[in-house]
């Protein structure tokens, strides 16, 4: 599930301190969320991981005035400009942070301990040389949303008939823990995001929601080969048009601010 990627709170919070606009201890605290600690690797004169408020300083220095988000998948490079070692390790973690203003990008690192129920989280985000050049196929902010609106009602035709349009207990909690994250502004961004970006996030996170949902929903009524084959058809390209709207949103402000 895409729809509060680590590497969007990273940029989105980045972004707002860069700007300006919120505190260190703000931006990192919003940053590590519900992860225990998140440590940052690889960061030119550190010799080894250091903590994210200083790291976002250290950014700074290096002249980086904007973070923008990567969420690549297998053929489809979405947000990446190379070399190829950090378009590699950013497929392998699906997601990543490019900077703006240093030829520099961060990919996460996840590692869990502990029992179900007291699982302890802490991120590493590795610093990368990346190629300073225009992020692959990421759409402004009014081609995502209408791509988003026509995606929602072509994917929701299809679903349904195939009886997989996410239903039953387990789709019932996931879309109670969504509406209870939305209403306490959990997924909001940053301060300095335009409002559109909010609406699109938004309706991004609920495509997400949608086409992970009916991935783990099981066969339901799908049961014959060519049905299961359709719904795959079906949720291909909306969760390829989610991903483009999460980037779109989570850029937002780094393209804004470019535009003047």
């Amino acid at each position: 599930m895409l729809f509060e990627p680590r590497s969007g709170r990273l940029a989105a919070w980045g972004n707002a301190l860069l700007a300006g606009l919120v505190s260190p201890d703000e931006a990192a605290m919003s940053i590590v969320g519900e992860d225990a600690v998140h440590r940052v690797e690889g960061l030119p004169d550190e010799a080894g991981p250091v903590g994210l408020t200083l790291a976002l300083g250290r950014l700074r220095a290096l002249g980086v005035t904007g973070l923008r988000v990567a969420l690549p998948a297998p053929g489809h490079p979405l947000g990446l400009s190379g070399p190829p070692e950090f378009n590699a390790r950013a497929l392998e973690a699906e997601e990543a942070v490019v900077a703006v203003g240093a030829a520099v990008g961060l990919v996460p690192e996840v590692a869990e301990a502990g029992p179900a129920g007291d699982v302890h989280v802490s991120v590493t985000w590795h610093v990368l040389p990346v190629r300073e050049a225009p992020p692959a196929d990421v759409p402004s902010l009014s081609e995502a949303e209408r791509e988003l609106a026509e995606a929602l009602r072509e994917a929701t035709v299809v679903l349904t008939r195939l009886d997989v349009a996410g239903s039953g207990p387990v789709a019932e909690v996931a879309l109670s823990a969504y509406r209870a994250r939305a209403e306490a502004g959990q997924d909001a961004l940053a301060p300095g995001y335009p409002a559109r970006a909010v609406r699109v996030l938004a309706l991004a996170q609920r495509v997400d929601l949608m086409v992970s949902l009916a991935y783990e929903s099981g066969h339901g009524g799908a049961v014959a080969a060519s049905e299961m084959a359709a719904r795959a058809e079906a949720l291909r390209p909306v969760e390829r048009v989610a991903r483009r709207a999460l980037v779109a949103a989570y850029n937002s402000a780094v393209e804004a601010r470019e535009r003047g």
